[in-house]
């Protein structure tokens, strides 16, 4: 059984809405960050955002091409995101393995 057709509209275009709001929060902690490896979280995050975002649109809209470009988008930032991670990881044990947050107390 299928739902409504503006059923499927109204909950798709909340969703897209509330994955906004989430992007909102992301951008915040991508800039307040304390550590670069946050910042890589949030960089992954916004992407994992955007596709869903793409997601939902497809939904709203009815074409499939958001889907396509959405999984294009998820190959693209998952490359990206590994190579932010190596990149991280390779310049820690550059400086010795030392962590890059403040030591508390």
């Amino acid at each position: 059984m299928n739902p409504p057709g503006w059923l499927l509209s109204i909950v798709a275009l909340v969703t897209i809405n509330l994955l906004l709001i989430g992007v909102i929060f992301t951008v915040i902690r991508l800039i307040k960050g304390p550590d670069s490896a946050d910042r890589i979280v949030a960089i992954d995050l916004f992407s994992i955002l955007v596709v869903a975002i793409l997601a939902a649109l497809a939904i709203y809209t009815g074409e499939s091409a958001y889907i396509d470009v959405a999984i294009v988008y998820a190959l693209v930032a998952f490359l990206g995101t590994v190579a932010l991670a190596r990149f991280l990881e390779r310049s820690i044990s550059r400086h010795g393995g030392a962590s890059t947050r403040r030591k508390e107390g």
